[in-house]
């Protein structure tokens, strides 16, 4: 006798059950390789680029090495979405790998700005799936109610991350030589060591099915999107030089705006084989999650970006111990993530994290806005550090759970995709414009410290020390407080370089580190009140229950009812009419019935009869062995990502 009951080994896929968590977690630690290169790489550059744009004599064109790398990620992001719902997530998430580090490499191997800019741009290319798949691949392989416990490692890297790359990139800046090799060349070429091993990691451990369908590719929507998309990040990172108002910033409103209409034209005209199908904005949840999105990255992105400027500017700290310092920051962050995924893996509520998350990081903001200046004490930053990490914790992985929660399993790809693509450029325009609101009112803030401290017995008690008239360092700020200039002018230097601030007397320089604490006050109180919109705009959000399947149970449950209607509509064997007169008994020892027999066996079609066969006797199936025989018939369609 055969036993049909399934049979699931501990660490084998369990049929429709899904992987075990050890296959969970070996897959995760590919992912997380992945993902670890492309965060690092935003950090680790950061701290680096002063001195590679001194070396490849290009200070002034430092900023296209961000603005390449920022707009190519951004672009790849959901092309790399939708190309993986149709194809498979395997291939391009070891493309985007394989291409982030052959721009690393070549990254290692630049002689000017320009090409430095031109290799980071490939670097941005592969960025752009690494972060957007790995998402997507732990929705298919993890059930909703389960995923954010998973996808808090994703968060631990990136905070692991954040905090490693000033470090990493300090150590090689300042580094002569290493092996024959600038010490700088070693930002760029620590990834490909790293790439290589995720590589290996992930071609061998990530291996799910992919059903194809048919499909056409949105070329003219990917064109499209890149039109109105780059002008638009182009502008976000150069217009504070350029000036918003300047004929080229209209330039670049004026195609951008061009680009985004003949975007939606596209896409409404291409349906479901649209690179980001219309269809999903009809849904209240995706849309209402993915505008918050935008206003979360741009309040999280534009206020996070203030605090490692105030470290070394206002208190004088090293990148690399600027880098250090947001550890607090990361530390809730993780704290809060790890354990409202696992509260949500219990309860399967999640609505409470976005609404507590965005509360706690606007008053974090706004205690920054009230409380920190020149003079605020080191405790008293970290514990408010502690708060926003523990606001940002809440938020960054749940809203990501909603978009995938709110849509089929087929648009997994694109929906993930396209969250991160909508907080991307939120981020992209709150850092543009907060940064623009700081360096806008630093020399009036400055100007206006200096007003108030001229008077005071501290600083005339500089100006009449002979030790600090004798430094050279401290004599332009001298010849300028004895030579005021109007409007404001005596913070001008801090919007090229605000080192020299670090090399004055403190009582001279104290003028500098209020003004830019104040500027940076407003900056901050912007930010808490972008976060606190979002904090309205989360109630409108319905709490949907989470699926208690993955991605690719779903997929496979749905191709199970698709079969099984199929089959019910095809339409029964013609019969003939029952004739009263009975036949006379065929030759043979006793009545014998084949299969069919009574209900016009031999006028059954061929295929009716195969799917007969194939099905089994309704009778004697149990609905597991109905399950296994849809999924018998549906795996020729398969193949192995």
């Amino acid at each position: 006798m055969t036993d049909t009951k399934p049979q699931t080994a501990p660490d084998q896929t369990a049929g429709e059950s899904g992987l075990s968590h050890r296959q969970i977690m070996t897959i995760l630690y590919g992912l997380m390789a992945g993902m670890f290169l492309a965060s690092l790489d935003q950090t680790i550059v950061s701290t680096a680029i002063r001195t590679i744009s001194d070396d490849l004599h290009g200070l002034s064109q430092q900023a296209w090495a961000t603005t390449a790398y920022l707009i190519t990620s951004t672009i790849a992001t959901p092309l790399y979405g939708k190309l993986s719902d149709l194809y498979g997530r395997r291939p391009f998430y070891l493309a985007a790998i394989t291409i982030f580090v052959v721009g690393s490499a070549a990254c290692t191997f630049s002689t000017s700005m320009y090409e430095l800019a031109g290799f980071r741009a490939l670097q941005g290319l592969g960025a752009g799936g690494l972060l957007s798949l790995a998402f997507a691949i732990i929705g298919d392989i993890v059930p909703p109610r389960e995923r954010a416990r998973y996808q808090g490692y994703f968060l631990a890297v990136f905070g692991t991350s954040s905090v490693l790359g000033p470090l990493v990139g300090g150590f090689f800046a300042g580094q002569d030589e290493i092996l024959g090799i600038a010490g700088w060349r070693w930002v760029f070429l620590v990834n490909v060591p790293v790439g290589v091993v995720a590589l290996l990691v992930v071609g061998k451990v990530l291996h799910i099915p992919h059903t194809r369908r048919p499909h056409r590719i949105d070329w003219f929507g990917a064109v499209t999107l890149t039109l109105g998309v780059v002008p638009l990040l182009i502008v976000a990172e150069q217009g504070r030089e350029w000036g918003w108002g300047s004929g080229t910033s209209t330039a670049c409103y004026l195609i951008g705006g061009i680009g985004v209409i003949t975007w939606i034209l596209v896409e409404r005209r291409m349906g479901e084989d649209a690179l980001i199908p219309m269809r999903l904005f009809t849904d209240r949840i995706f849309s209402l999650a993915s505008l918050i999105g935008v206003i979360f990255g741009m309040a999280m992105f534009g206020g996070f970006m203030l605090i490692p400027q105030y470290f070394q500017i206002v208190k004088g700290a090293s990148p690399t111990k600027a880098g250090l310092l947001m550890i607090p920051v990361m530390v809730g962050m993780m704290g809060s993530s790890i354990l409202s995924g696992q509260i949500t893996s219990k309860t399967g509520r999640y609505k409470i994290f976005p609404i507590l998350g965005t509360g706690i990081a606007a008053i974090a903001m706004s205690l920054f806005a009230l409380y920190v200046d020149a003079e605020t004490s080191l405790v008293t930053t970290s514990l408010f550090m502690v708060l926003l990490g523990v606001g940002l914790g809440q938020c960054m992985q749940t809203l990501i759970l909603v978009v995938q929660n709110a849509v089929p399993p087929q648009d997994m790809g694109v929906a993930t995709s396209a969250a991160t693509f909508f907080r991307q450029m939120g981020a992209t325009a709150g850092t543009a414009v907060f940064l623009s609101v700081l360096f806008s009112n630093v020399s009036g803030e400055i100007a206006k410290a200096f007003t108030r401290d001229a008077g005071t017995p501290a600083f005339q008690s500089a100006l009449a020390d002979p030790a600090v008239l004798a430094d050279p360092a401290n004599g332009p700020v001298i010849e300028m407080v004895r030579h005021p200039n109007p409007g404001g002018a005596q913070g001008s230097g801090v919007l090229r370089d605000s080192s020299f601030i670090q090399h004055l007397d403190p009582r001279l320089a104290a003028p500098f580190k209020e003004g830019f604490s104040a500027a940076m006050q407003l900056v901050f109180l912007i930010a808490a009140c972008v976060m606190a919109l979002a904090f309205v705009l989360v109630f409108f959000i319905k709490e949907v229950p989470l699926r208690t399947m993955s991605g690719l149970q779903a997929k496979a449950a749905a191709e199970a009812a698709e079969l099984a209607d199929a089959q019910a509509a095809m339409p029964e064997p013609a019969s003939e009419p029952a004739d009263p007169t009975p036949e006379p008994a065929a030759a043979g020892p006793g009545p014998r019935t084949r299969a069919g027999a009574g209900t016009g066996s031999s006028t059954t079609s061929k295929p009716a009869a195969r799917t007969a066969f194939a099905a089994g006797p309704a009778s004697t199936r149990s609905p597991e062995q109905d399950a296994r025989r849809a999924a018998a018939r549906s795996r020729p369609e398969q193949d192995q990502d």
